[in-house]
């Protein structure tokens, strides 16, 4: 058991870390929000199949479609689109650091809208990340300038996290009226696919497919690898041993985006950005480690 759930986490880690890089792949000539829209209607035909082999209950009331709808088009669609035209001008390792400030983002939006209370401890996990983002931005910032690429990569990318941390706070009130989680994602991305192709058909984009082999194995692996395979690893993790150590992933993956990047598309390091990513991922840490046990971490409590 310790050794499937550990397969399970590094596959999810792994999965998740490689998928900002495939998305380099899908950049050219579709348009963003039609390759989003093969991805997640592909993978919810996937999830479908699945529903069917498994006879899940795919019926619903008109009221729970329209917030599985919601869900779909924060979760899979916007944010994606957002981070899509992020990786265009900024290194995929770095929005995969910026994405993973989605801990956080999730915890402030749950005191905001679920009423979940927060910390001292949050805030300063928080203080953290900004600080370390702030750090792996510096020169950007520095001369700041809207016409700067990357700039507006870290605008997109931090729009994007809160647009998807949005999905998840929508996910969480789904599940607390007790739609189930692998039905509900699977209609969320086929609401998601479709708002995405009418955005594309209202903006005058051509409906159109790259027949390259680069761009087809890239969908394919952010379809059933990113949106169902990392998906399914986490949640059945997530059931095994409990939201707190799943969270994990959340620290882990953009180490393995970041080597991706400094493998293939040329990620060079400096002192800033060598402590901006360990205060991020720091704060993550501080976030969602358990209290008591950050406290003995912290030498602040006797074990």
């Amino acid at each position: 058991m310790i050794q499937h759930s550990a397969s399970l986490y590094f596959s999810a880690v792994f999965i998740w870390g490689s998928t900002f890089f495939a998305i380099k792949f899908q950049l050219g000539e579709v348009d963003p929000a039609l390759s989003i829209a093969y991805r997640f209607g592909l993978a919810a035909l996937i999830l479908f199949g699945w529903c069917f082999v498994r006879a899940l209950p795919l019926r619903f009331s008109r009221s729970q479609h329209g917030w599985m709808a919601v869900q779909g088009i924060f979760l899979f669609c916007f944010n994606y689109l957002l981070v899509y035209h992020a990786t265009a001008t900024l290194s995929s390792g770095l929005i995969a650091v910026i994405f993973s400030t989605i801990v956080l983002m999730n915890i402030i939006n749950g005191a905001i809208f679920l009423r979940k209370p927060s910390s001292l401890l949050v805030l300063l996990g928080a203080l953290c990340g900004l600080v370390g983002i702030s750090l792996i931005f510096a020169p950007e910032i520095h001369d700041f300038n809207l016409d700067n690429g990357a700039v507006t990569g870290m605008i997109l990318s931090l729009l994007g996290t809160y647009v998807a941390s949005l999905g998840n706070i929508i996910s969480a009130y789904n599940q607390q009226r007790h739609l189930p989680v692998i039905q509900s994602n699977a209609y969320g991305m086929a609401y998601g696919s479709l708002t995405l192709f009418i955005v594309a058909l209202l903006q005058g984009k051509a409906v159109a497919f790259e027949a390259s082999l680069p761009y087809a194995l890239s969908l394919l692996y952010l379809s059933l690898f990113g949106s169902v395979l990392a998906f399914g690893s986490y949640l059945t993790l997530l059931g095994r041993i409990g939201p707190e150590k799943a969270a994990y992933t959340m620290v882990l993956f953009p180490l393995v985006a970041l080597g991706i990047s400094t493998l293939f598309e040329d990620y060079h390091w400096s002192s800033g950005s060598i402590i901006g990513v360990a205060l991020v991922l720091l704060g993550n840490v501080i976030i969602i480690m358990p209290k008591r046990r950050l406290a003995r971490w912290l030498g602040l409590q006797k074990a």
